[in-house]
């Protein structure tokens, strides 16, 4: 089995305050995790009204396996969401 992390870095300029960038926040990891079986947690950035970090760890047979849910989580993102991937990291162990 492999464990991957997948580190998202997003910029999100129509946030107006902590509060709106909260809401948004917490109703896409939870989709995330609905969408894709993974665990999800905003990772940095907390009080910053304009950027998150949310780290996603998935674990599955393969690496392949990993990558292709890491793939169709940034196309979720960028798809259903009016933020900018600034970064993204990924790991295996």
């Amino acid at each position: 089995m492999t464990i991957g992390t997948l580190e998202i870095d997003l910029f999100g300029d129509q946030f107006h305050s902590l509060k709106d960038k909260r809401r948004l926040v917490s109703s896409l990891k939870e989709r995330l995790k609905n969408q894709f079986n993974v665990a999800v947690a905003e990772s940095d950035h907390q009080d910053l009204w304009q950027r998150a970090q949310l780290t996603v760890v998935s674990l599955a047979p393969g690496r392949p396996d990993l990558e292709s849910t890491f793939r169709q989580v940034e196309d979720f993102v960028c798809r259903h969401y009016a933020l900018r991937i600034t970064r993204l990291r990924i790991r295996y162990y």
